[in-house]
Formats: C-alpha cells, sequence, structure tokens
C-alpha cells in the first residue's frame, strides 16, 4: 500500500510501498484512513529537525492528525465497528514501572520520556491506506462531522490546555469556570498566532466565555481576520499594534494562549501577562539562536501579580472527547468558520509537494481515500 514516508538518514522524503497491516490481537482495529491533517510538526520532521523511525526501519511514516474508517475489528473490540468514523491517538505508553503516569493511561503526562508517538517518533504514523492499532485509542466521531472531523487532534490541544487552566484557577475560588467575570474580568484571553492551533484555541475560549483576541502578524482585512470576527473574536495584527497597546485594549489580560513557537513573541508577550494571569505554551521553537528578553520584569511579574506559567503537550482520551463534543458544538454555531479553517485537500500523490512547498491558507489536508 501506498505510504508518505520520511528517511532521516538518507535526508529524503517520498512516497513508499508501504506493508499493509494485519490484526493480530483481540482489541485490534483495522482502519481505511480517508485524512491526514498537515501540521508544522510534520514540516519539522521532513525538515530534518527531529523524527525518528521505529526499531529496525529506515523510515518513518509520517502523519499524526487522522481521519479513519472502521473495516475489520478483533474478537474482544466492543468500543468501535465497522463503519464508524475514528480519530487515533498519537502518544503509546512507555514500558517503565516507576512511570507513574502511563499505566493509568496517562502517557501524555509520560515522566520518563520513553513513550512513542505515531507519526513523530518510534511508530509509524496515519499518512497510509490502512492501519492497525488497538480499540483503547480510538475515539468515534459523529457521521456528521465527516467534513470537518481531521480537526480533533489539534483541538485537542486547547482541549486539554483549557482543562489545565480551570484546575490552575480554581486558586481563585471567585470564578466560576466557564463563566464571564463581571464586565468580562477574569475572561480576556490573548490567542498568539493564526494557524490552526491558534485559530481553533480561539474558538475554544470564546465557546467557554473568554473575550478572545488573535494577535498574529498580518494586518486586515483578510480572509483569517475576517474568520476570526465570524466567531465573536477580535483580530489585531503586530505590524499595526505593540504588546503595550495591545494590552491597553485587552485589559488586564487573564490568559495567553501561545500557538506560534516564536519564543521572542512570547516571553515578550509575558511581559503584558495581567495579575493572577496564565500563560499556556504550546509551540515548540525550532532550532534558533539566543533571544533577548527583561527576565528581571517577567520574574517580578510571576511573583508579584501570582501568575502562572505552564506548557502542555499531546493529550489524553478527555481531550479528545471534549474536542468532537466541541466540534459539533462550533460547527452548530459557526460553520462557515470551521469549514473554512480547512483550505486545501489533496491526494496522497501530491503529500511531497505541500510538505515541501511553501505553507499556504490555514490547513492543508491529504486525501487518502
Amino acid at each position: 500500500m501506498k505510504a508518505l514516508a520520511v528517511f532521516p538518514a538518507q535526508r529524503a522524503v517520498r512516497l513508499v510501498a508501504h506493508p499493509e497491516p494485519a490484526i493480530t490481537t483481540p482489541t485490534g482495529v483495522k482502519l481505511r484512513i480517508l485524512e491526514i491533517g498537515i501540521c508544522g510538526t510534520d514540516r519539522e520532521i521532513v525538515g530534518f529537525q527531529y523524527g525518528t523511525p521505529p526499531p529496525g526501519s529506515e523510515y518513518l511514516v509520517l502523519g499524526h492528525e487522522s481521519l479513519g474508517e472502521v473495516i475489520e475489528v478483533g474478537t474482544a473490540v466492543t468500543r468501535v465497528k465497522p463503519g464508524d468514523l475514528v480519530v487515533t491517538m498519537v502518544r503509546r505508553p512507555c514500558p517503565h514501572a516507576e512511570c507513574l503516569a502511563c499505566p493509568v493511561d496517562r502517557q501524555d503526562f509520560c515522566s520518563t520520556g520513553d513513550f512513542t508517538e505515531r507519526g513523530i517518533k518510534g511508530a509509524h504514523g496515519f499518512c497510509t491506506q490502512f492501519v492497525v492499532d488497538d480499540e483503547k485509542y480510538m475515539n468515534v466521531v459523529p457521521r456528521q462531522l465527516r467534513e470537518v472531523a481531521v480537526l480533533t487532534e489539534p483541538l485537542t490541544i486547547a482541549e486539554k490546555a483549557i482543562t489545565q487552566v480551570w484546575q490552575v484557577q480554581q486558586r481563585l475560588p471567585w470564578i466560576a469556570p466557564g463563566k464571564p467575570g463581571p464586565k468580562g474580568r477574569f475572561h480576556r484571553a490573548v490567542v498568539l498566532g493564526a494557524g490552526p492551533v491558534g485559530l481553533l484555541g480561539a474558538m475554544a475560549l470564546s465557546n467557554a466565555g473568554f473575550e478572545t483576541t488573535v494577535y498574529s502578524r498580518t494586518s486586515g482585512p483578510h480572509d483569517k481576520a475576517r474568520l476570526v470576527e465570524s466567531f465573536g473574536a477580535r483580530y489585531v495584527a503586530v505590524e499595526t499594534t505593540t504588546l503595550e497597546q495591545l494590552a491597553e485594549k485587552v485589559g488586564n489580560i487573564d490568559l495567553v494562549y501561545e500557538a506560534t513557537g516564536a519564543a521572542q513573541l512570547s516571553f515578550e508577550t509575558m511581559e503584558v501577562l495581567g495579575t493572577n494571569g496564565v500563560f499556556i505554551f504550546t509551540g515548540v521553537p525550532g532550532r534558533r539562536g539566543p533571544i533577548e528578553l527583561d527576565a528581571d520584569l517577567i520574574m517580578r511579574n510571576l511573583v508579584l501579580g501570582n501568575q502562572v506559567v505552564f506548557g502542555t503537550v499531546n493529550a489524553n482520551r478527555d481531550a479528545f472527547e471534549a474536542a468532537i463534543r466541541d466540534l459539533g458544538t462550533f460547527m452548530g454555531r459557526w460553520p462557515e468558520a470551521v469549514r473554512g479553517l480547512i483550505t486545501g485537500r489533496y491526494p496522497i500523490q501530491k503529500a511531497t509537494d505541500v510538505l515541501l512547498g511553501e505553507p499556504g491558507g490555514i490547513k492543508n489536508v491529504i486525501a487518502i481515500s
């Protein structure tokens, strides 16, 4: 069967003939892959910044944002059935007993770092015609979400982050989770970046009751600005608005959701984070040189402002289920905005062109079947 693969040692990316998998365990499920979302992680892997093939393989099959259809199930499978649409989780647990997270299915918090991730680290991904995996990693998607279901995995980043925000903000008992504060206080969010992760995060925050501002590079009017405004958020351009001016527009910034991987902008934004605010890192910077920052100011604000900074990566089943639920909500509230996130669909034969070419649009998708 066809598969899109990266050869790290050869520094090559190409379509390969990959063996078709078969079910070998009672809880195994075979999928026909329908779509694969392309993201910055995939581009960094084909740029040979990271990406590890499985042991014994010279290549890594790419793709971790997937949508598949169940075509065959093992004898003990109960969670899915043939015909179901499913999104499959990415990370698999480490084998070490000393890890407290992985044995309880929270490999998103693996403490050893010896996990595997399909399409990223030590396990083949989903950018191929058929995949077999265990039912425990599969999440059923309603058929009516077929056209946007490939957005589930990137949305899980925001879902996990927002769950942690509510947990963190229990330190402020006068804030009711999910409810706007008096005159909007306590629920003012800034999203850094207008890529797929940033826009989905902005939708999730708007849906959760935050007054949401997306801060991105290019000044409008343009498609991204119009899309942001269509779901009730505000678009502000870096080109025309300084961070100090942004803080004046927003007021006390209660939450920053970083979705750029740009360290300089992120730490500069931390300087204007509001009192009792939370800053969330979701991006992973590329290998660049050192940056300049006002470390004294950031540290002083963190201490005197009771601020919290955390990073979040990967997601557990709860986040996947929340993403599927919220995609349905988004489609009910802002259907054109959600559809507008997917700006290109391409056959697998064009996958190398999409990955290696200049990024265009918002979210590009490889249509396998």
